[in-house]
């Protein structure tokens, strides 16, 4: 039985196929879940938990980059290249803000709103991604609030319920986490 949880499922098989893609290396490789699941990128699970719904973006990145990396011929294609370039992709991706809706409400006002909204959860999730690096997220919100948490809170003025949302925000990606404090 696999542990793994079904985001981890989908993200390193997308990886590795941008990846050999990338490099054009045979594909016929790519079927042994195994040797896919063996793969290490040096990726914490909160990378891949913060891309996991964005998994085409990600292996579009690595794909070009990969591409160009060896066309150029500059730099050979060696595993330290491909995980430099596919940890800075996942960066990239994960700091970037997502795409917009395909349908952008036609009247103004909500679309100013929503813009607002988008702002205030971007802030959330930088708020919360600060709060991981302090409270890892192996640390239960009691653990993480009468730990270091509340200390932070209070040097950077933010109420301890608004800095465990925004934590569980970041955890997540779900917006529902921020309901009753910053949205």
């Amino acid at each position: 039985m696999n542990d793994s949880p079904h985001w981890l499922l989908l993200i390193r098989p997308c990886i590795h196929g941008a990846v050999t893609a990338g490099t054009d290396l045979s594909r016929t490789r790519d079927t042994d879940p195994g040797a896919v699941a063996a793969l290490d990128y040096g990726l914490s699970q909160r990378a891949l938990i913060a891309v996991s719904d964005r998994t085409g973006d990600v292996a579009e990145l690595i794909t070009r980059r990969l591409a160009a990396l060896a066309h150029s011929g500059l730099q050979e294609l060696d595993e330290l290249a491909v995980r430099a370039v596919v940890r800075q992709a996942v960066l990239d991706v994960r700091t970037a803000p997502p795409p917009p809706p395909a349908d952008p409400p036609a009247d103004p006002t909500a679309a100013a709103l929503r813009a607002v909204v988008d702002d205030l959860a971007a802030s959330a999730h930088a708020i919360g991604e600060l709060m991981l690096e302090v409270a890892p997220a192996y640390l239960s919100d009691t653990d993480a609030a009468h730990g270091v948490l509340a200390l932070l809170c209070e040097q950077i003025g933010e109420p301890l319920e608004h800095g465990l949302a925004a934590r569980r925000y970041a955890l997540s990606g779900d917006r529902r986490a921020l309901h009753g404090t910053v949205l």
